[in-house]
């Protein structure tokens, strides 16, 4: 009997300390931050998106056991954007982050509940994420990668005024390259120049097309394009052997291809899109986050490119103004 006191003694503490422990679980699990992260191709001006936003999470304390980056990469694929969505829906996240237009619009399609955020969007309304970008009304906001094209035709224009042809290269399946073509087109017509469009659907395309293009054109312009970024280095090749200059819209594109821009920075935009994260994960609604676009732009030059072209960077500043 007293035996049997015993076991059942111990019996009982053991399970006393089995609940213990899973309280002590589930405890833990309450406190780690669940994101995930659908980016559409792995290149330099998203991964520096993803770069900033994670980097800025970890500055405001969500890293380690605090947070569960669930980061999935579809590498230009429409079935992947699919399937990664759908299982980004049913990972229990407090936000998800799409980086890139296709890659938002391929999640919003598949998740009406969790919180999304996007980054790499030039026009969220155009793109339908959102209605009205200053009250979201479609579960998603976040931060834009519009740019003033104009500006920077402008830009080009005042670095090479030499330049009577100007080349335009973009993907025509790309939503936020068709807005920013557009805009470039009556930016040239503007100025009393011509422009020289070519289109290139996949990075195999990039060459042939820029090629074509580096014979037609006296100086190349390149939107925030996601099959152009991630050519960029063939892009600078070509610019190299043809001496036609390539201007982007996005700084990180100047280290592999480009001449100059006074654009933006990628990294940036993703800290700015962890800011709206963490109002988020602190309660905050989506639609009471208006969607932001850039703060700030910066002038980015590469050395080598520069002296290619005979330019300075007292040239590059003048254009600017």
């Amino acid at each position: 009997m007293k035996l049997k006191k015993i076991v059942l003694s111990m019996a009982t503490v053991a399970a006393v300390m089995s609940l213990a422990a899973c309280g002590k679980k589930a405890t833990a699990s309450k406190d780690t931050v669940k994101i995930g992260i659908l980016q559409l191709i792995d290149q330099s001006a998203l991964n520096a998106a993803r770069k900033g936003f994670t980097e800025e999470l970890a500055a405001a304390g969500y890293k380690g056991k605090k947070v569960q980056i669930d980061y999935v990469n579809a590498q230009g694929d429409q079935a992947n954007l699919k399937s990664m969505s759908q299982q980004l829906a049913k990972d229990g996240n407090v936000v998800n982050l799409a980086i890139a237009t296709p890659a938002a619009q391929a999640l919003q399609k598949e998740d009406a509940k969790t919180p999304m955020l996007f980054t790499a969007v030039t026009d969220p309304k155009s793109a339908g994420l959102v209605t009205n970008g200053d009250a979201p009304d479609l579960n998603a906001t976040g931060v834009t990668d519009a740019v003033d094209v104009a500006g920077q035709i402008a830009f080009t224009h005042k670095l090479f005024p030499k330049a009577k042809r100007i080349g335009l290269l973009y993907n025509a399946a790309e939503e936020n390259s068709v807005v920013q073509i557009a805009q470039a087109k009556k930016a040239i017509k503007k100025l009393g120049l011509k422009a020289v469009v070519k289109t290139a659907a996949t990075t195999n395309d990039v060459q042939q097309a820029v090629e074509s293009l580096a014979k037609q054109a006296d100086a190349i312009y390149i939107p925030t394009d996601n099959v152009a970024a991630a050519a960029m280095p063939t892009i600078g090749k070509v610019s190299e052997k043809s001496k036609v200059p390539v201007v982007n819209a996005d700084a990180t594109m100047i280290k592999t291809g480009g001449v100059a821009t006074q654009g933006i920075n990628y990294e940036d935009l993703g800290r700015q899109a962890a800011k709206m994260a963490i109002k988020i994960i602190k309660g905050k609604k989506v639609k009471s986050l208006a969607v932001e676009s850039p703060a700030k732009t910066s002038l980015v030059t590469n050395a080598h490119r520069m002296k290619l072209f005979g330019l300075t960077q007292a040239d590059a500043q003048a254009a600017t103004k």
